[in-house]
């Protein structure tokens, strides 16, 4: 049997959907695409490996940003750097990235 308080913690604990899509934080995904920029901030930036434009990520939709990471991270699209960003993220970091850098507007 659970105790009184254990009861009351979860009369007051918020329901979450297990499925519901994560809030993203912009200033969070400001923070943390420090890094692109790099890469996809310079303008005319080719990437040695392999050589190709780099394209631009700000102003993207949100949930082509969120497929993309999540695709980088599960090795289903390739690209080394991008991999191993990628797998570095949890759901939530990804989420922030996206809500960042689609209120991008150049």
């Amino acid at each position: 049997m659970a105790s009184p308080a254990a009861l009351a913690q979860t009369a007051t604990a918020p329901a979450t959907a297990p499925n519901a899509p994560l809030v993203g934080d912009a200033g969070n995904g400001r923070t943390l695409t420090y890094t692109c920029q790099g890469c996809h901030g310079v303008e005319g930036y080719r990437n040695v490996y392999p050589h190709y434009h780099v394209p631009r990520i700000g102003g993207q939709s949100s949930q082509y940003l969120i497929n993309a990471l999540h695709e980088y991270k599960r090795g289903t699209r390739r690209h080394p750097t991008m991999q191993a960003q990628a797998q570095s993220f949890s759901d939530q970091d990804i989420a922030d990235i996206a809500a960042f850098l689609s209120e991008l507007t150049q």
